[in-house]
């Protein structure tokens, strides 16, 4: 099997692993007094300022969560709070939850925020919320939110970003990018599942939780801290992608499908090096999807946060892409990829769409 789904979730990294082995040895728990609870505390503080520093922020503005899913649901909740909100047309469910009621930022063809869109909105009412994702989950497109940062703070408005997707792919630093907050998942960078950071500007203050509890996170997050999860966290933070070297194999795969007959998603804007979404016009997401899992390859249609299920693309449908938006299956590199799982996509996608121009792979309904 070859795993080109790296998007839904990365491969473990080795010093994730390893940091994780060595913090299962702690068994006190943070917020204990005795010295095995100082022990787990240590890890935590410890890899809280490893994380804050990388990201461009200070330890005491890092609230670890159990995802990103939480930091966007907590970032909305507490930033929000009699505010206007405003959210971009392609972002990830857990912020179109978060934000029922919204009001919706359009973008262009290939995905980019319409600017003009959100001056006008920032002008015409009070302070607001918005919220723009750095890097897209499903075409890779990277959002201009330096520039949507300056339009922000030009109308006293905050603007959150989910940076989930982007950790770990490109550089990412909440200082640089103006925002005011940052929404992180370890596993999408290489590190485990179940643990991410909500990482706050020293401009933001007064967060009151979504999950009340022992005090934990400075009041900001109740719960005990997993502990080897957040180790695993620190480990993996500071890694990033070879992106030449990802992005020459994520060409090569895209200009052969393109050979054959697809139609790049958004490749008109800057991408993430690792990531193409694929339209192959006349051939259902979800039956690309089983052909290329049972060729030997895995890839996606779209987010992988359904429970399961495969839908149409509301990123793509926000994009004008019409029927494509059900056709478009995602490919998006592992940090380990080798050249022989791009050589097998090449193989299986060419004697799908071989099979859908016969009429054997059903087409969108």
């Amino acid at each position: 099997m070859h795993y080109l789904d790296a998007n839904a979730s990365e491969p473990l990294r080795p010093e994730a692993k390893a940091a994780m082995s060595a913090a299962f040895e702690i068994t006190g728990n943070p917020s204990s007094v005795h010295a095995h609870g100082r022990a787990a505390r240590k890890l935590i503080e410890d890899a809280r300022e490893k994380i804050a520093a990388r990201f461009g922020a200070r330890g005491q503005d890092t609230v670890f969560t159990s995802g990103g899913t939480e930091a966007d649901a907590l970032a909305i909740h507490a930033l929000g709070i009699g505010r206007r909100v405003l959210i971009s047309a392609t972002e990830h469910d857990a912020v179109r939850s978060a934000a029922p009621g919204a009001d919706v930022l359009p973008v262009s063809r290939d995905g980019i925020v319409d600017l003009d869109a959100l001056r006008a909105w920032l002008a015409a009412g009070p302070p607001g919320l918005v919220c723009v994702m750095l890097a897209n989950n499903e075409t890779g497109t990277i959002q201009p939110v330096e520039q949507a940062a300056a339009l922000c703070r030009t109308h006293g408005a905050l603007l959150h970003v989910d940076a989930v997707q982007a950790a770990g792919r490109i550089q990412v630093d909440l200082t640089a990018l103006g925002c005011h907050s940052l929404a992180l998942s370890a596993h999408k960078m290489g590190g485990p599942s179940g643990v991410g950071a909500l990482v706050l500007s020293p401009e933001v203050s007064g967060i009151i939780p979504l999950i009340a509890g022992g005090g934990q996170e400075r009041g900001r997050r109740g719960g005990t801290q997993a502990v080897p999860a957040i180790a695993g966290f620190a480990a993996v933070c500071g890694a990033i992608f070879d992106q030449p070297q990802i992005a020459a194999l994520r060409d090569r795969a895209e200009a052969a499908a393109v050979r054959i007959g697809a139609i790049v998603c958004g490749g008109g804007a800057p991408r993430l090096a690792n990531t193409t979404s694929l339209a192959l016009p006349g051939a259902r997401a979800d039956t690309q999807v089983i052909a290329m899992d049972l060729a030997g390859v895995a890839v996606s249609a779209g987010a992988a946060c359904s429970s399961g299920k495969v839908q149409t693309s509301h990123v793509l449908t926000a994009m004008g892409l019409g029927a494509l938006a059900g056709e478009t299956i995602r490919v998006s590199l592992p940090w380990n990829v080798s050249e022989a799982a791009i050589e097998a996509f090449e193989t299986a996608y060419s004697r799908m769409a071989e099979r859908s121009r016969r009429g054997l792979v059903p087409a969108a309904a």
